[in-house]
């Protein structure tokens, strides 16, 4: 073959490698805290998803807060960091709106995709410009907390918040009280201070108290799974075993136990294993062919696992997805 069309050869694949490496995407996706067993199926969808970005040449990194002692604006440090390591699109939460949404409308005016999961909604994905909304509604998944109770003829709801002024579990709330007063019961929160969030004895406590003050709760709705779990310490120590629903968001090993023994009566399943793969697979299929969802929000819950289903559910547990 003659020499001069053997170099062009390899200038034409050479500026191939070169083109497909400048287009191959860098997606960053924000998560909570390590600790936080919610984040452990997220991060597992994260690592799946990012077997196909790499297949394209991409990359996707995984940045977790350390705490949520400062919850939003930790959060949109985490967006600016992003923007500044230059990727192309960022995967976050929109947890607390009035400290995020500046930086993220920022990154957005800088040129990077931005998709909202887990935690926000389309209204306020259309309102920032992000591309999609992937994951649960927290106000109507807080309203089919509610109406579960109620059909269950639950009456007095006390809805366990761990961390007061975030838009999600705040919503989470007062869906169970627009589901459950037009039936005839209530609700009212239980605000944990930051500095009891993470303290077992301390959380068990603050129910134990609530429901000595107030004999007339008979349900608790948690908003994570540990939280579950040391409100069902709570609710022995009270005396209340039995008499006490217990139902929960989210997941953990001791709640599926519970579940299955009888002693927690539901969990919110929003999957977040699917929130986190689908956003990371949408993103990356818009940067690298400009595919995109007609479908407006991505929604992966809210679904409940109860006594029904349990058996499934563990299914996906031993596989560390659920």
């Amino acid at each position: 073959m003659n020499m001069k069309i053997v170099g062009l050869l390899a200038a034409v694949l050479s500026l191939g490698t070169s083109l497909t490496a400048a287009s191959a995407a860098n997606i960053a996706v924000i998560a909570g805290k390590p600790d936080d067993t919610f984040w452990q199926p997220v991060k597992k969808g994260v690592d799946d998803a990012r077997k196909v970005v790499e297949l394209t040449g991409g990359k996707v990194s995984f940045l977790q807060l350390a705490n949520y002692d400062n919850l939003g604006p930790d959060a949109a440090n985490l967006v600016r960091t992003a923007v500044s390591q230059g990727v192309d699109g960022i995967v976050v939460a929109n947890w607390v709106p009035d400290a995020m949404d500046a930086a993220i409308k920022d990154a957005i005016a800088k040129g990077v995709k931005v998709m909202l999961y887990n935690a926000g909604n389309i209204d306020k994905a259309h309102e920032l410009g992000a591309m999609n909304y992937v994951g649960s509604d927290e106000y109507v998944a807080g309203k089919a907390a509610g109406s579960y109770f109620s059909e269950k003829k639950y009456k007095n709801v006390l809805c366990v918040n761990h961390v007061p002024g975030s838009y999600p579990l705040e919503q989470r709330c007062k869906g169970v009280v627009d589901a459950i007063s037009p039936l005839g019961g209530k609700s009212k929160q239980l605000p944990l201070p930051s500095t009891q969030a993470d303290n077992a004895a301390a959380v068990a406590q603050s129910i134990k108290a609530a429901l000595l003050t107030d004999p007339s709760i008979d349900a608790i709705l948690t908003l994570n799974p540990a939280v579950a779990d040391w409100a069902a310490s709570g609710i022995m120590q009270a005396g209340m075993s039995g008499k006490v629903a217990l139902g929960s968001f989210d997941m953990n090993e001791a709640g599926l136990n519970r579940i299955k023994d009888g002693t927690q009566t539901f969990a919110i399943d929003q999957q977040p294993y699917l929130q986190s793969y689908l956003a990371v697979g949408l993103m990356n299929s818009y940067l690298e062919y400009g595919l995109n969802l007609p479908t407006n929000p991505v929604l992966t819950g809210p679904g409940f696992v109860d006594s029904t289903n349990i058996e499934a559910t563990l299914g996906g547990v031993k596989k560390g997805a659920r």
